[in-house]
C-alpha cells in the first residue's frame, strides 16, 4: 500500500510540475505574432500600406523602472540620426505586457517613433504612461545615464506624443490624456476596444471622457467577433461624450483580443498623419472621401475633425 501510495505522490509531483510549466511557457507566450502584419486583412490601400513595416530598421533596449511595473520597453530607429523623433506610448490591457506584444511597438517604431511600453499589468489608471513621459523627458535631457552614453540625448520630439493602448487599457489612454500630470503633452490618441463605461464603473476604473481635448480615434470589433467589452452603442456613448476632435469604427468579424493589433494600420496612420504630418495617411481619415467610410472591413464609422463631421453605417 505505501509502495502505491508512493507511486501515486510522484505520479501527482509529475502533474503538478507538468501544470506549472505550462502555466509558465503559457506566461511567457507572445499575445501578438512577430508575422502579425503579414497575416492581417485590409480592405483599403492606406490599411494596407501602413500594416506593413515601415523603412526604418529597429532596435529594443530595456530599461529599470523605480516603480513596481518592471521595465521599460523602448523601440526605436536603428539609426538615430540628427533629428527628433516622434513617440507613441503604449497603455496595457489587463495581465498583457508591454513584452508580450513587443511586434505591435516594434512595428511602430518602424516608422520612425520612438514607442514606449511598461510590464504593468493593470494601467486602467494612466499612470504607468505618465512615468513612461516622464522618462522620456529624462532621457532626452542627458547626455549620459549611469555614465554610460544615451543614445537618446536630444532625439525625442516631446512635442509630438502619442499614446495608444487595447481594453483596460484604452481606459489608461483616457486617463492618461485627461487626468495624469502630462495629460496635456499628448497630441494623438488611440483607444482600442476601451471598457465600456458600466463595466469600467464596476471595476472601480472610472474615467470620463467629458474630458477628452486630445484627437482621439476609438476602435473596436463588430459582426461575428463581437467585442463584448464595448458593443457599437457603448462605443458610440464614449464617443458621443468626447468634445474635440474624434473618430470611430468597428472592424467587423473581429474578436476582443485581436484588436490588439488587428486595427494597426489605421492606428499606425492616425499617428503618421498627427504627429508626423504625413497627409497620405491623412487621407484614411479626412477628405471628402475618408478611406476608412469606403473599407467594407469596417462598419460604425464617424469622424469629427475640425468641425467636419461624417458618419457610414
Amino acid at each position: 500500500m505505501k509502495k502505491v501510495l508512493k507511486i501515486l505522490g510522484i505520479a501527482l509531483l509529475c502533474v503538478i510540475v507538468l501544470v506549472v510549466s505550462l502555466l509558465i511557457w503559457l506566461a511567457n507566450q507572445p499575445a501578438v505574432r512577430s508575422d502579425y502584419t503579414q497575416k492581417v486583412e485590409t480592405g483599403g490601400g492606406l490599411e494596407g500600406k501602413y500594416i506593413q513595416p515601415g523603412p526604418h530598421t529597429v532596435e529594443v533596449c530595456e530599461q529599470p523602472v523605480p516603480q513596481g511595473f518592471g521595465k521599460y520597453v523602448l523601440c526605436y530607429p536603428t539609426q538615430l540620426e540628427d533629428s527628433q523623433y516622434p513617440v507613441v506610448v503604449y497603455a496595457n490591457g489587463s495581465g498583457i505586457k508591454a513584452s508580450k506584444y513587443r511586434a505591435v511597438l516594434e512595428h511602430m517604431a518602424s516608422w520612425g517613433f520612438i514607442a514606449i511600453g511598461t510590464e504593468e499589468e493593470y494601467d486602467w489608471n494612466g499612470f504607468a504612461s505618465e512615468m513612461c513621459v516622464r522618462h522620456l523627458e529624462t532621457l532626452n535631457q542627458y547626455k549620459e545615464m549611469d555614465e554610460k552614453p544615451n543614445q537618446f540625448y536630444g532625439k525625442i520630439d516631446m512635442e509630438n506624443v502619442g499614446i495608444i493602448g487595447h481594453s483596460q487599457g484604452g481606459v489608461g489612454v483616457i486617463n492618461a490624456i485627461t487626468e495624469q500630470k502630462h495629460a496635456g503633452a499628448y497630441k494623438a490618441a488611440v483607444a482600442l476596444s476601451p471598457t465600456n463605461k458600466e463595466l469600467a464603473a464596476a471595476l472601480e476604473w472610472e474615467y470620463d471622457a467629458l474630458k477628452i481635448h486630445t484627437p482621439i480615434l476609438l476602435l473596436a470589433g463588430a459582426g461575428g467577433g463581437d467585442d463584448w467589452v464595448v458593443t457599437g452603442e457603448q462605443l458610440d456613448d464614449i464617443y458621443s461624450d468626447i468634445d474635440g476632435s474624434r473618430a470611430m469604427a468597428r472592424r467587423k468579424d473581429t474578436p476582443h483580443g485581436d484588436m490588439l493589433f488587428a486595427a494597426d494600420g489605421y492606428a499606425t496612420a492616425w499617428f503618421m498623419w498627427l504627429l508626423q504630418g504625413d497627409e497620405e495617411a491623412g487621407k484614411a481619415f479626412s477628405g471628402k472621401s475618408p478611406e476608412i467610410f469606403l473599407n467594407n472591413l469596417y462598419q460604425d464609422v464617424k469622424i469629427e475633425m475640425k468641425q467636419r463631421k461624417e458618419e457610414k453605417s
